[in-house]
């Protein structure tokens, strides 16, 4: 059983966002998790949940902030992306990370801390699309996604691993008050 945190858009940006992946019949990315942006990766979040205390604390002591979407971009040539800025969300990433502390090498396995780019996976090559699927996603991307939006981040949502590959939901947690959903 694997875990790791988010941001999720509202609503309403994220149903335009699942409209847009499904555009490509053949992007799974939707069956795998909802549209996020990935605050803190696996590496480190064990089953016992023992890091669960850790990150509420860290919540609770943490001021709710604005994000914003930005233009599409790739890592490499098989994922593709909206880029995702706010200094905000870089500290809470590297605070969550330093209080979970996992090992180095699962913080380079993972991307994270200097090497965390905030991000929000619009479709991936091992997820169905062709690398021209990707290109031309990006393209689409640019026209429909402009002006691309800023939305106040409230609380952070953990995603628990069902079954190989994909996601739900597990538990969202209120940032500057311990309240859980």
């Amino acid at each position: 059983m694997q875990f790791f945190i988010g941001i999720v858009p509202p609503d309403e940006y994220k149903e335009k966002l699942i409209d847009f992946q499904h555009k490509w019949k053949n992007n799974r990315i939707t069956d795998v998790v909802e549209p996020h942006i990935t605050l803190k990766a696996q590496g480190g979040l064990t089953p016992d949940e023992k890091w669960l205390s850790k990150v509420e604390r860290v919540c609770n002591n943490f001021q709710s902030f604005q994000v914003t979407l930005d233009q599409p971009r790739f890592f490499g040539d098989d994922v593709l992306y909206l880029s995702a800025t706010s200094s905000e969300l870089n500290e809470l990433h590297k605070t969550i990370v330093r209080e979970i502390s996992p090992s180095n090498n699962l913080i380079k396995q993972y991307f994270e801390l200097d090497d965390f780019i905030p991000h929000l996976t619009l479709g991936k090559t091992n997820y169905g699309l062709s690398k021209k699927d990707l290109i031309d996603m990006g393209k689409l991307a640019e026209k429909e996604f402009n002006p691309f939006p800023t939305f106040e981040v409230r609380f952070v949502r953990i995603y628990q691993e069902i079954e190989t590959n994909r996601y739900i939901k597990y538990l969202d947690i209120s940032l500057n008050n311990l309240r859980r959903y």
